[in-house]
């Protein structure tokens, strides 16, 4: 009972360690693959009246589980043929064990595609 109750506080640490690392990195894929289809979005619209709209509103659409209000995405190109588009989204991050704040940051994925 005695090595129980000493080895107890540790076990919860890692724990709750382990499911906030596995939400960080489930927001982390979410804002990659949301990168990725708002690049692609990008390359096949750049023919509409507004291709940067239409990137930034994909990128959201694939990002539903994210709080929307912080995501965070930018949308570079010239929108010329031939050239590149890079899209950007970035998520706020925050690692925090019984109620103690470990480590903020951002989630930042870009993808470049080549517009058709």
């Amino acid at each position: 009972m005695t090595e129980f109750a000493l080895i107890l506080p540790i076990l919860v640490l890692l724990l709750f360690g382990i499911i906030q690392f596995g939400i960080a990195f489930n927001h982390y894929l979410t804002v990659t693959d949301a990168a990725r289809v708002g690049a692609r979005k990008a390359v096949v619209s750049r023919q509409t009246a507004n291709p940067v709209g239409a990137t930034v509103a994909a990128v959201r659409a694939s990002a539903t589980n994210l709080d929307q209000s912080k995501l965070s995405v930018t949308v570079t190109s010239t929108w010329a043929q031939g050239t590149d588009v890079t899209v950007t989204a970035t998520y706020p991050y925050q690692l925090s064990l019984l109620g103690v704040v470990v480590k903020t940051g951002n989630l930042t994925s870009a993808t470049t595609e080549r517009l058709e």
